[in-house]
């Protein structure tokens, strides 16, 4: 499934779909109003953004987002069962906190998501090449993911 010059065509629609994404959070009226929503619908009511509607667009776009994955990686194995990709929860969430967003919402960048991604795909392609088993893989993770919530609730701390 490789694209011109042997770039991955899944690598492709990645990129794309963060730059559209990082072009929306940063330089659009939505873009401010979703992060004024996750960090504070009631002020962000109050400074007259539409909060359900502002909900809607959010949950609609990761929706798209989703459906797009799940085509991109039926198309990769082959194969499609609701099952597949059970238990990659962890694995999302942790790249997110990795990637600098606060599980208070509001703060985050684009990017930092990204990095966070890559970041969490290195380990766990480290941990597989060396023959980790699946659950010291979970609690390294999880150790990595408690960490990084760990230093964000401190730089809150230190911001307040």
């Amino acid at each position: 499934m490789g694209g011109q010059n042997g770039v991955p065509v899944a690598a492709i629609i990645l990129i794309i779909s963060f730059v559209i994404v990082w072009f929306i959070m940063g330089y659009t009226t939505t873009g401010r109003a979703t992060y004024a929503v996750g960090g504070n619908p009631e002020s962000a009511r109050l400074s007259g953004i539409n909060v359900g509607k502002t909900k809607i667009f959010a949950f609609v776009t990761i929706q798209i987002l989703a459906v797009v994955s799940g085509f991109m990686t039926s198309g990769a194995v082959m194969s499609g069962t609701w099952s597949f990709g059970k238990g990659w929860e962890l694995d999302v969430i942790a790249a997110v906190v990795v990637g600098g967003t606060s599980f208070t919402g509001g703060v985050g960048k684009v990017w930092g998501t990204l990095v966070g991604i890559i970041f969490m795909g290195v380990i766990g392609n480290g941990m597989t090449l060396l023959n980790f088993d699946p659950y010291t893989q979970l609690i390294v993770k999880a150790v990595i993911m408690f960490l990084a919530v760990l230093l964000s609730s401190y730089r809150a701390q230190i911001k307040a």
